[in-house]
């Protein structure tokens, strides 16, 4: 327990004045529970009472600020039983307008008490009798003292029981304590940066003077809380470059050599990328990149030129993929695209027989096995490398920290980390999430792709629907029909693809031969459904979210997916990714109905673009980063003030000045910057502990 007159930021809110148990109660469903945590609960909007409208000149809609006398006022009962309206008329030199409050009887006396002047401010709306504003807020003028009502007035994140009037008050209290908040940047940097001092920040991003000290106070908070993120994560970054690691050799001819072997010319950027993955290559340190390329934008060929110059260095890469499915499409691709080069490639996962896993274990141990491909079943006990070197990561987000690092301690020294992901994220999160890693970015797709056409549909246009895809079925294309996600459960959403399977094959296409693909077939069964697909021998395949990323079959030209309003933006693109691989024009429709504005929203831009990088904005303004990265409670995320969506700008500037500062200074070990250090410190265990990074 604080005593009296003894503050620091981590006080508990109840001690300060005014406030106690009962009410520090209800600020602790907001977050609020001390003195940090009630200054640096910011303003979710700001209301500008200060310039009063004339009441002729209000229209409905408009949210205003008027100033008159109550001309009358009375209580009326509706109905039955307690229920109150208090009516009241307000007027100016211009005009009357109706005030109403619902079930607020005690408004009455407390304006039958006052006489003068009155403030309100609310939203006009066409009432019976004329304008009116429904439930104002309102306050007497009081010429002999400051007027807090008529200003630029703070609208916070509210909850059941906590109201703006109570919250401001607090919020008035708490700042008489600023002080105790040391500001950590010193002066040289706030004049280098343009950046307010810290106090007086805090004082006027809640109650500014003006819209331009607001927005000061708010450029202060916000580049300080990214700027010490951006220093944590260049510490982080600082200490993985003076690591000891391997120095491969790389050249020209490995691109000549894999360009020779597929057939494929590489693009201009899967080029540049490549050079960029040899360049950390050639350093004696780890490499950390991640490589960020959309929906058949080539990853996989450079992950394999990667591969490549590794092992024709004596290393042995290997590949954890998220799901046994991708693990063996990477296990295919890379034995067409290595094995012409004399690459022995290895597949291991967790349920193969006996005799198969013992095979590969072996060939993993005595080093016969180059490039292992598998899925977290790699970092099983038992697994042992002789000379691991390089790994891959693909669609890291679906992997734990302690996995990732399980397979990098199997490594000989240090081996050097490609993460690759097919998900397109905003440069804002990946500065954030992957703000500690290298940056590969492939943007520009293989020639001869056509965009993949997007249609949403209703449900009841259905049957128009599946006889469109009959069409193309007879043209020689093949369909998948993705399944409604039902469920978290994989053995629901089996039955549920089994129900669906069974329509399509009796009911829909009797005259194709239609396949079902699900997470609860043995691992042969899927093999041998995805290799009579690829052969097209299969004209339909029903599918779960099984084939959502890796799966690659250039004659699949059409997808439907059944209640598409139930996935996720990313989600459906990643899905639409498995149509138009080859040359053909291809078609993706979507069944779903716009049953909240969300869902309506995403299907919407589905059919707008087949952008990543623009579906991946859109992704965050609609759920946010921490729903749309699975980070929700990931300390990277707790941005207690800045706004990832609308600060990016920002962000590049903090991350900036981060860089720099670290360059000039790589310890921190200047006096000046001590706290600094302290506070990205703090940054930098929540990042460890919880690896968004």
């Amino acid at each position: 327990m604080a005593e009296i007159g003894t503050y620091r930021p981590r006080t508990e809110v109840q001690y300060l004045k005014g406030v106690g148990p009962k009410v520090a109660q209800l600020l602790a469903k907001v977050g609020i529970k001390t003195l940090e945590d009630l200054l640096y609960y910011v303003p979710r909007r700001y209301e500008d009472r200060t310039k009063f409208a004339s009441i002729r000149e209000v229209k409905p809609g408009d949210w205003v600020t008027l100033k008159g006398k109550i001309i009358s006022l009375e209580t009326i009962s509706p109905r039955m039983g307690t229920f109150r309206i208090v009516k009241a008329s307000l007027s100016d030199t211009t005009g009357t307008i109706g005030l109403t409050w619902f079930n607020q009887p005690w408004i009455r006396q407390k304006l039958q008490r006052q006489e003068g002047e009155l403030i309100v401010y609310g939203q006009v709306k066409v009432g019976k009798w004329g304008y009116e504003i429904n439930n104002p807020e309102w306050e007497f003028v009081q010429p002999h003292k400051n007027d807090d009502f008529a200003k630029i007035t703070p609208i916070y994140p509210l909850t059941e029981g906590l109201n703006e009037k109570l919250l401001r008050k607090v919020i008035r209290q708490g700042l008489n304590y600023v002080n105790v908040f040391p500001d950590m940047i010193p002066k040289t940097l706030r004049e280098r940066w343009d950046l307010k001092p810290l106090h007086w920040s805090l004082k006027q991003i809640h109650f500014p003077d003006s819209e331009e000290t607001q927005r000061a106070a708010r450029r202060r908070l916000v580049f300080e809380e990214f700027f010490y993120l951006q220093v944590a994560l260049a510490l982080r970054h600082q200490e993985v470059g003076i690591e000891a690691g391997i120095s491969f050799e790389t050249s020209p001819q490995i691109v000549s050599d894999l360009e020779k072997a597929t057939g494929f010319q590489l693009t201009n950027a899967q080029k540049r990328v490549i050079e960029e993955i040899f360049a950390d290559m050639r350093r004696p340190h780890p490499m950390n990149r991640l490589l960020q390329g959309d929906v058949g934008s080539g990853k996989t060929l450079v992950a394999a030129a990667a591969m490549l110059a590794a092992v024709r260095s004596s290393y042995q890469a290997a590949i954890m993929a998220p799901t046994e499915i991708l693990a063996e499409q990477h296990y295919m691709n890379f034995k067409r695209l290595l094995a012409p080069l004399n690459v022995e490639i290895v597949l291991f996962l967790g349920k193969q027989k006996p005799r198969e896993r013992e095979e590969a274990l072996q060939k993993a141990r005595d080093g016969k096995g180059q490039i292992i491909v598998g899925t977290h079943a790699l970092i099983s006990e038992g697994v042992e490398f002789q000379k691991l070197g390089f790994v891959v990561i693909d669609e890291q987000h679906r992997f734990g920290v302690m996995q990732r690092a399980a397979l990098r301690r199997k490594g000989l020294g240090n081996p050097d980390v490609l993460v690759m992901t097919a998900t397109p994220i905003p440069r804002s999160l990946t500065l954030t999430i992957y703000g500690d890693l290298d940056l590969s970015v492939i943007d520009e797709m293989p020639p001869g792709r056509q965009p993949v056409r997007t249609h949403w549909k209703r449900p009841d246009e259905r049957e128009k629907v599946y006889e469109g895809v009959r069409k193309l079925l007879n043209t020689g294309l093949q369909a998948y029909i993705v399944c409604p996600l039902i469920s978290e459960s994989e053995k629901m959403q089996a039955q549920a693809a089994e129900e669906l399977y069974q329509k399509m094959k009796n009911e829909i296409f009797p005259e194709f031969r239609v396949g079902l693909l699900h997470g609860q077939l043995k691992s042969s069964e899927k093999d041998e459904v995805m290799e009579e697909f690829r052969a097209g021998k299969i004209q339909v395949l029903v599918s779960t979210t099984v084939i959502e990323v890796g799966v690659d079959v250039p004659n699949a030209g059409v997808m439907v997916i059944e209640d598409a309003n139930r996935f996720g933006l990313a989600q459906l693109h990643q899905l639409r990714g498995r149509v138009g691989r080859g040359g053909k024009q291809s078609y993706c429709v979507l069944i779903g109905s716009d049953n909240t504005p969300e869902a309506e929203a995403r299907l919407k831009i589905m059919e707008e673009t087949t952008d990543g990088f623009r579906i991946a904005e859109e992704d965050l303004k609609i759920r946010g980063p921490g729903e749309l990265y699975g980070t929700k409670q990931a300390g990277a995320f707790e941005l207690r003030v800045a706004d990832l969506l609308r600060e990016g700008k920002l962000l590049e500037e903090a991350r900036q000045a981060a860089f720099s500062l670290l360059k000039e200074d790589p310890g921190l070990t200047n006096p000046e910057y001590r706290e600094i250090r302290k506070a990205a410190e703090k940054y930098k265990s929540k990042i460890v502990k919880t690896d968004v990074s």
